[in-house]
C-alpha cells in the first residue's frame, strides 16, 4: 500500500483529514496526533483530537487510549461530551466502522 492510499480522506471545503471506515486503530491514532498537535496543516482541535482517539481505542488502538485519557485531564466536561457525541455521529453515519 502506498502512502496515498493510507492517507485519511480530506474535507473538501476546508482540506482538513477526516476518519475514513477503512482505518486501522494505528491510522486513526496518527490522525489524532495531527489535530492534537496542529500537525500537516491541521488546527490543534482538543475535541476532534478527543473524538478521534476515542474511535482509535475503539478500534484497539493502545496508544490511542493513553492519549485520550490524558487530553481529557485538559478538557472541560462540555468538551468532553461534545467530543463524545461526535464519535457516536460518526460512527452512526457508518463513516467508522468498529468491526475488526
Amino acid at each position: 500500500m502506498n502512502a496515498q492510499e493510507m492517507a485519511p480522506a480530506v474535507d473538501p471545503e476546508q482540506g482538513l483529514p477526516l476518519p475514513t471506515a477503512d482505518m486501522s486503530g494505528d491510522d486513526l491514532f496518527r490522525l489524532g496526533m495531527m489535530y492534537s498537535t496542529g500537525q500537516s496543516g491541521c488546527p490543534i482541535d482538543r475535541v476532534s483530537a478527543h473524538m478521534i482517539f476515542n474511535l482509535a481505542a475503539m478500534k484497539g488502538s493502545i496508544e490511542a487510549r493513553v492519549y485520550r485519557r490524558e487530553m481529557s485531564q485538559e478538557m472541560e466536561q462540555d468538551e468532553i461530551a461534545e467530543a463524545q457525541k461526535a464519535a457516536r455521529r460518526w460512527i452512526d453515519a457508518g463513516v467508522v466502522s468498529l468491526a475488526a
